[in-house]
């Protein structure tokens, strides 16, 4: 069951990597054509700015969490790598614990934003209900939740990068 959970979260770490890595992709197309047709065409579109603006919601959220999951996300650990170890796996039970707090409060608070706000719409995409925008906040919290229940439980996944080191070496 633990190489299933793992495998599993291996299959979600990729969604997120890829959510992520389109939604920047599409942010790096829109800006551009918002400063074409703003200094070249003299005609401002109005629809860039604010679709940048939601895919970077995608971008932080879902892509947090998967930054989280190889622990890339940025730390000081000066202090609790100078501890004995036990005194160091309690510290990392206890961030570990509070960060499914933090992840925890995502998922119920966000998705208390995407209820309140589902009926309501943007003004420049008329389509598109403001819940929706907000998915990633509640989405990004349960995929948190479930690498630290992966790291809690099974400890850290092992780092693809190295894996890949390993074999461009031979």
């Amino acid at each position: 069951m633990a190489a299933s959970f793992r495998r599993a979260m291996d299959v979600l770490y990729l969604a997120c990597v890829g959510t992520g890595c389109v939604a920047l992709v599409l942010i790096s197309a829109v800006i551009p054509w918002a400063v074409f047709t703003r200094y070249v065409l003299n005609s401002a579109a109005s629809w860039p700015e604010p679709l940048a603006v939601l895919l970077t919601i995608v971008v932080t959220f879902i892509g947090a969490a998967a930054g989280y999951r190889l622990n890339l996300h940025m730390n000081i650990a000066y202090f609790a790598n100078r501890l004995p170890d036990p005194l160091r796996l309690l510290a990392d039970l206890v961030v570990q614990l509070l960060m499914g707090l933090i992840a925890l409060f995502m998922i119920i608070w966000g998705w208390r934003l995407v209820d309140v706000t589902w009926h309501n719409t943007i003004a420049d995409f008329p389509f598109l209900s403001v819940g929706v925008t907000y998915l990633p906040i509640p989405i990004g919290g349960a995929c948190l939740l479930l690498f630290i229940i992966e790291r809690v439980f099974l400890g850290p996944p092992p780092d693809p990068i190295g894996q890949h080191r390993d074999m461009a070496v031979d």
